[in-house]
């Protein structure tokens, strides 16, 4: 299939243009995607295309965000809601998990809540606690919202158009960091399947799970444990943490017989913490090894340059715990 290259934004961007044409009920809502054209500028030309009525700058409110969103989404249309940091989201975390996620189920089916929360989060750009955090995890926590983390542009778009035809809310998560790469994207490329990881690179000695950008940072640990150690590394990319691609994870741990889960979010019931302990409920007598953690730091993400780059991992980190595997054989 033909490929073009493009950063992660334009793939975004992408996906949303080709489901507003295809669909007069998606639109768009969040803070500044109007005229300033997203934070992130992933909406960018969407509003000369589609017009006011589409693409609807809000009010610094994003619990009316949300709840608006679920609205129109119950009345039958297709919002995609963008929030500007998920570090904002928490504001509107009733909206989210006592409304979005429960009034299908409340209603017996017979209404929907078809929308995607949008939201970019991670480390790196020195904006201090409120708008650095990775909080994926808050969001596996709760049933009856779906969870993307797309690491390249590819998913992205794949992930996104899947999300805006999904008939349930979906939390979609960009990082921060990631908006600027570049990568294939199928020129005719429809939507992908949620609940489908990617094996980032093969591997017979260890398994590494990367999350999110974290997938990136555990493929060049893989590059750095073959050349300098002569340990092959498997990386897998879940993609989707609701629903769960478990049995691709399964499989690889029973090839390797060990696995490291590589996040940005904190340690203390994190998404590393879940899949530790459904990998040693479901692989437990193929592993030779405890199953290894890398996190974040356990602290507020500090604003000073180096020390943010010490509270989030980075490739030796994930070396040395894809090492310390098999010194405890």
């Amino acid at each position: 299939m033909p490929t073009t290259t493009m950063r992660y934004r334009e793939a975004l961007n992408q996906a949303l243009r080709e489901e507003m044409q295809d669909d007069e009920n998606v639109f768009l809502m969040g803070e500044d995607i109007w005229v300033f054209q997203g934070a992130f500028k992933v909406t960018q030309g969407l509003l000369e295309e589609f017009g006011e009525k589409r693409v609807r700058d809000t009010p610094i409110s994003e619990n009316t965000i949300v709840g608006a969103g679920i609205g129109a989404a119950m009345a039958g249309l297709r919002p995609v809601v963008e929030l500007m940091t998920i570090s904002f989201s928490l504001l509107a975390l009733h909206q989210t998990v006592n409304c979005a996620a429960a009034i299908r189920y409340m209603f017996g089916g017979q209404v929907k809540v078809p929308m995607v929360i949008r939201m970019p989060q991670g480390a790196g750009h020195q904006l201090g606690p409120t708008h650095s955090h990775s909080l994926e995890a808050v969001y596996l926590h709760v049933p009856g919202l779906l969870v993307a983390v797309p690491t390249t542009a590819a998913d992205a778009k794949g992930l996104l158009k899947a999300a805006i035809l999904d008939d349930n809310p979906v939390i979609f998560i960009e990082h921060e960091s990631l908006y600027g790469q570049r990568g294939e994207v199928p020129d005719n490329g429809g939507p992908m399947r949620f609940g489908e990881a990617a094996v980032r690179r093969e591997g017979d000695d260890v398994t590494l799970i990367g999350i999110s950008r974290m997938a990136l940072t555990a493929e060049k640990a893989a590059e750095e444990l073959a050349a300098d150690h002569e340990v092959e590394a498997e990386v897998i990319d879940p993609r989707t943490l609701r629903p769960l691609d478990l049995d691709t994870i399964l499989e690889s741990v029973r090839k390797t017989n060990r696995a490291v889960v590589v996040e940005e979010g904190w340690p203390h019931g994190g998404v590393g913490a879940n899949l530790a302990a459904l990998i040693q409920e479901q692989a437990f007598d193929y592993l030779d090894a405890p199953v290894g953690r890398v996190t974040g730091a356990d602290v507020p993400m500090p604003y000073s340059k180096p020390l943010e780059q010490a509270a989030f991992p980075h490739p030796e980190h994930v070396v040395q715990a894809a090492l310390a595997t098999f010194r405890d054989v």
